[in-house]
């Protein structure tokens, strides 16, 4: 088999890896607005432990590269906002309530997998070994990412399926982005630290300034804080063992 056509296949592997998140939501039946609040709260700490271990990952090929990404990921984010709110732009046409930020929790999932995507295939650069365990790494770590979509599209009214669809949509640029990486290693490699940190600094910015104000307003915020905290720390945890 072709060179570029392995490196396809674990991409591939890596983004239907990421439905798998959506299936805890098999057994959620009925959606209240509490329940709605605790899946921010996990969504949130998913998010910012997936952040952590971007930046860190990041500064291993450039420390001011990675902030400078973050900040315009921050900026991406802001610029998302205003168009989506301006356009009335959303998911109301799947049903769901509150689409609007359903739709930047994809955007900025799918933004991340760009990054993740690159990776991958610079991964592959340093030789099949290597490159296992990367994909491994992050099969592995996009079983949260589509928890944590998969906890704000649920709640609002998307079905299983749904969930399943746009958990994987969201990581389709890693199979996309791996190929042309793999075959251009050379020239992807001063980019990625720009890449992780402006995915990381996308998440952070839209767990502060959408799921975490909207989780406290429906639920405690003992309640909340503990549920961040713990997914969290479980998030970071992954990512060392991994």
């Amino acid at each position: 088999m072709e060179a570029w056509l392995v490196v396809l296949l674990y991409g591939l592997i890596t983004a239907l890896a990421t439905g798998l998140g959506a299936l805890p939501f098999i057994f959620v039946r009925h959606v209240f607005g509490r329940t709605v609040a605790c899946a921010n709260a996990v969504a949130a700490g998913l998010m910012l432990g997936a952040s952590f271990g971007l930046v860190a990952e990041g500064t291993l090929y450039g420390h001011w590269q990675t902030l400078v990404g973050a900040v315009l990921g921050m900026l991406f984010i802001l610029g998302t906002q205003r168009t989506i709110h301006e356009h009335k732009i959303d998911f109301s046409s799947l049903g769901l309530v509150g689409g609007q930020r359903a739709l930047l929790i994809v955007v900025v999932m799918t933004i991340h997998s760009f990054a993740e995507g690159v990776a991958v295939g610079v991964a592959f650069g340093g030789g099949e070994k290597l490159a296992l365990l990367i994909t491994m790494a992050i099969a592995v770590h996009n079983v949260p990412e589509g928890l944590a979509i998969s906890a704000v599209l649920r709640p609002h009214g998307a079905s299983l399926l749904a969930c399943i669809g746009w958990s994987i949509v969201s990581s389709l640029p890693q199979p996309l982005m791996a190929v042309p990486a793999f075959l251009f290693v050379d020239a992807f490699r001063p980019v990625l630290p720009y890449g992780l940190g402006f995915a990381a600094g996308a998440m952070v910015f839209m767990v502060l300034d959408e799921l975490l104000p909207e989780a406290y307003e429906e639920a405690s915020r003992p309640v909340i804080g503990l549920l961040v905290s713990t997914s969290l720390a479980g998030m970071i945890l992954l990512q060392q063992y991994l």
